[in-house]
């Protein structure tokens, strides 16, 4: 039973692999085919004596929640999610349960999260500034989701395409085909492995690249650059400073600490279930205010 096609949560050797329709594409293109059985949002199936449905999880394209009922009892696992809007997903469907297994990634009150457009106003502002200094911008992203929730972001402030790490242009693709509105793209290296520009000059342009890009030979083409990244955990400027970023912009695909407070109150779950991330403090503020609260150790984990 998948939540979504991030590679903690989606693995091959599963056998079977149940999913929401609007995550097919992106399973299809992380794990190839497979033995997929597909099912819209609300819709109920049975498995044994249980029915369950997927409920959209606003995390990234084609994310779900689980529900799940038998004996009387509803019990709904969160997979990852967001509250914030994201254009290129559904939004979060809150569920009424009994028992809600919750992430909790972000289970620190520190971590707030600013209006992603505003965050995109300042991304464009950061290429302007670069380009006024002869430099590239280079921003790195994860490949699924965040990447294409950035330029789905960005389509009111850029005037020129944004240039693509190979990595993130494949990821581009699947959310097109899905018929995602995003900002105009080019790859940086066209796949007969030639350069896109005749010029090796980049001063100037937008760059997205993968994090695993950073420090790479990849790097070399681009002569002057600053170096950006985009993830809630640049929420703590000491995260940035350990990358070695010249910027950091506060974007993600998890529920924020308000976020998180108020999905576990809005699903009327009288136990909750924490796992992945900053479980203890979500966990200890839960049980004090009298909602029976409790971890759960999960093997994967996801940056962001």
């Amino acid at each position: 039973m998948l939540t979504h096609g991030h590679g903690d949560h989606a693995r091959v050797g599963m056998g079977r692999y149940h999913t929401s329709a609007a995550g097919l594409p992106i399973l299809q293109w992380r794990l190839g085919e497979q033995e997929y059985h597909v099912h819209e949002y609300g819709e109920v199936f049975t498995l044994g004596d249980t029915r369950v449905s997927l409920h959209p999880a606003g995390h990234v394209l084609g994310s779900a929640q689980v529900r799940i009922e038998s004996g009387g009892e509803v019990w709904v696992v969160s997979g990852d999610y967001k509250r914030q809007a994201d254009p290129t997903c559904a939004p979060f469907e809150v569920v009424r349960c009994d028992t809600f297994i919750t992430e909790a990634t972000f289970g620190l009150p520190i971590y707030r999260w600013p209006s992603t457009r505003e965050v995109a106003h300042d991304i464009a502002q950061w290429r302007e500034h670069c380009a006024a200094r002869g430099e590239t911008a280079i921003l790195y992203c994860y490949a699924l989701g965040k990447a294409q929730r950035v330029l789905a972001e960005l389509q009111p402030f850029v005037d020129r395409p944004v240039l693509l790490h190979g990595a993130i242009a494949a990821g581009v693709d699947v959310y097109r085909s899905a018929g995602i509105a995003l900002a105009d793209t080019l790859p940086v290296i066209d796949p007969e492995g030639k350069a896109v520009r005749k010029t090796t000059d980049f001063a100037g342009e937008l760059v997205i690249a993968p994090p695993s890009a950073a420090g790479s030979a990849w790097l070399r083409r681009f002569r002057h650059a600053q170096h950006g990244f985009a993830s809630g955990w640049m929420r703590l400027r000491g995260n940035r400073r350990r990358r070695n970023m010249d910027r950091g912009f506060v974007v993600s695909d998890h529920a924020d600490w308000p976020g998180l407070l108020q999905t576990i109150r809005e699903t009327g779950a009288r136990r909750v279930i924490a796992t992945h991330g900053d479980t203890e403090a979500l966990v200890r503020v839960l049980n004090e205010s009298g909602v029976a609260a409790e971890t759960l150790r999960t093997q994967y984990g996801e940056d962001d």
